[in-house]
C-alpha cells in the first residue's frame, strides 16, 4: 500500500468518525429532566515514506541495501467537559471542573496579592 492510500484512508476514516455522535452523547432522560454528555474530541493523523539505496554495503558485502519504508498512524482522544441539562425552565450547560478552577485561580491570586503586599510593605519600611 503506498503512502498516498494509507493517508486517503486514514482521512476517509476520521470523516466518518468525526460526527456529531462523537462530542455529543445519548441523550439520557429521567424526572423530567434530560441531560446530554459533552465532550473534546481531537483527532490527529500522520504519515511517512521513504525510498533509496542504502550507501554501506549489504551483509554479503558486496551489493548495497535497497531502502525503503512507508508507515502511517493515527490516534483519537476524548475527554468529557460537561452536560447540557434540558428542564421545563430552560436549558443550561453544565461545566465539570469549573469549580476547581476557580478555586486554583483564587489561591494563585490570593499568592499574587500577598507576594505583592510583602514586596510594597518592605519597600515602604526602607524609606
Amino acid at each position: 500500500m503506498r503512502t498516498k492510500e494509507l493517508i486517503e484512508g486514514a482521512a476517509e476514516h476520521l470523516r466518518t468518525s468525526a460526527s456529531v455522535k462523537a462530542v455529543y452523547g445519548e441523550p439520557i432522560t429521567t424526572d423530567g429532566k434530560t441531560v446530554i454528555p459533552v465532550a473534546k474530541v481531537a483527532y490527529g493523523f500522520g504519515a511517512g515514506s521513504g525510498s533509496g539505496t542504502h550507501t554501506k554495503k549489504g551483509p554479503n558485502g558486496k551489493a548495497p541495501v535497497q531502502g525503503e519504508g512507508e508507515g502511517a498512524g493515527g490516534g483519537v482522544a476524548a475527554k468529557p467537559v460537561g452536560v447540557v441539562e434540558i428542564t421545563e425552565e430552560g436549558t443550561k450547560f453544565v461545566q465539570f471542573g469549573a469549580p476547581k478552577k476557580l478555586a486554583i485561580m483564587a489561591l494563585v491570586g490570593t499568592g499574587i496579592g500577598i507576594a505583592f503586599g510583602w514586596f510594597l510593605g518592605r519597600k515602604t519600611s526602607k524609606s
